[in-house]
């Protein structure tokens, strides 16, 4: 429920208090005694989603721009007539979506001060390199709960909608400004980390599992995305608290923009170079969905005659983001045929191990016991480099031949010439 309270221009008291009659709605008139252009204030408690076109009909009658308009959070309304306008609009689609002008400064507010924006940006970048590094999923999420980004991602599809240039533009900005600083505090930091010793010497830092996970997107990051872009952005529609909400894109933007910053820092490009697509296609499809959501719900700008203007901008920025995600997407193809292709190429040495192994069996007892193929990183796009077989075998007894035998099947079935390391154990049976 909202409480709104306008003030009435001098000379259009009579016909926006009819237009409220024709509303039916319930409403009280305080006379205004400053002596300035307005003749009162009215008090109109409504439904949320009841003040939009009740708004849109107050401004068709007469109210401007000169009056002011506050719509406030209301927590019970008593009245039989506010429950008939209640019962009446909960048969309406998207009954908690509130209205236009509500939504414009709920975006705006959620942008901080650039002050408090770099300095919470900066701080959630160097917890979540720290978390990283130190192999810590607990730190990580800790990071998401700081970083300030959702503000920017709302408030640049709201100013679309709207068409608000100023607020799009600084929203758009804000993510720029934010993703670089994000990348450029986690370098600094992990080249400090790196060059002091603060964590074990690495070759490869994809050995640390956290960063791992960030340097092959696949398809379910566009997932991750978008349904972080259309919770946000419900969520701000609706008037909840986007908080929680926020946590779910920093997931998809603070943790892989300091992964970028970590493998410029450890001299990796393709671990920057992965990371860096997924940041990209992450906020692109957070913008993408917003404003997708946004223009369906109907939220256009106040003005009719701005409408057509803010149309032509959601469809070509709608244009840009799809097809820059779509170019991105090439290499989200890429990684998922590649990560299908590992797959395929782990089953067909787990096949060819079992094989190898039935057909120098003879009459000893030998057990497939594991099979373990390595690869050189966690980078995309690489062969296998080793396969270590685990099998059991009677006390005192070997399979002489077993690697070669295993290897010539590999190489032959998967065109792929990997390292075969066989480990005996010994298994006693009664």
């Amino acid at each position: 429920m909202r409480l709104v309270q306008i003030t009435i221009p001098s000379g259009k008291r009579e016909t926006l208090l009819s237009t409220l009659d024709d509303e039916e709605v319930d409403y009280v008139v305080a006379d205004e005694t400053s002596g300035r252009e307005y003749a009162g204030i009215a008090y109109i408690p409504l439904p949320t989603n009841a003040v939009e076109p009740v708004l849109e009909s107050l401004r068709e009658a007469g109210l401007d721009d000169s009056s002011y308009t506050v719509v406030m959070e209301a927590n019970t309304v008593v009245s039989r007539k506010f429950d008939e306008l209640e019962d009446r609009y909960s048969e309406e689609p998207d009954e908690d979506q509130i209205a236009r002008d509500e939504l414009v400064a709920a975006a705006d507010s959620l942008a901080p001060s650039m002050r408090t924006y770099v300095i919470m940006t900066i701080v959630s970048a160097l917890v979540a390199t720290a978390g990283l590094l130190l192999d810590s999923a607990a730190v990580v999420v800790g990071s998401m709960v700081i970083a300030p980004l959702v503000g920017p991602a709302m408030a640049a599809s709201v100013g679309t909608v709207v068409n608000d240039r100023e607020m799009f533009i600084r929203g758009v900005w804000l993510q720029i400004l934010g993703l670089l600083l994000a990348i450029g505090t986690a370098f600094v930091f992990a080249f400090v980390v790196r060059q002091t010793h603060l964590v074990p010497p690495l070759t490869d830092v994809t050995a640390i599992p956290e960063v791992r996970e960030r340097v092959a997107p696949d398809f379910l990051s566009l997932v991750i995305a978008i349904g972080a872009g259309v919770a946000g952005i419900v969520s701000l529609t609706t008037g909840v608290s986007a908080a929680l909400v926020g946590v779910m894109i920093a997931v998809a933007l603070i943790p892989p923009a300091a992964t970028v910053g970590i493998g410029l820092a450890w001299g990796q490009p393709m671990v920057s170079l992965s990371s860096v697509v997924l940041v990209l296609v992450n906020v692109l499809s957070i913008n993408l969905a917003a404003l997708v959501v946004l223009w369906y719900s109907g939220y256009r700008p106040e003005h009719w005659f701005r409408r057509s203007d803010a149309k032509r901008a959601t469809i070509k920025r709608i244009g840009a983001l799809v097809l820059a995600i779509a170019v991105l997407s090439v290499f989200l193809v890429g990684v998922t045929l590649d990560s299908m292709h590992r797959a395929t190429t782990e089953e067909q040495i787990q096949e060819e191990t079992t094989a190898a192994i039935e057909s120098i069996e003879g009459d000893r007892e030998i057990e497939q016991v594991s099979v373990t193929v390595e690869y050189p990183s966690a980078v995309p796009f690489e062969d296998p480099e080793r396969a270590i077989i685990t099998v059991g075998v009677p006390p005192g007894e070997t399979a002489t031949g077993l690697a070669s035998e295993i290897k010539r099947r590999v190489e032959e079935s998967t065109n792929t010439s990997p390292e075969i390391e066989v480990r005996y154990i010994s298994i006693e049976r009664e």
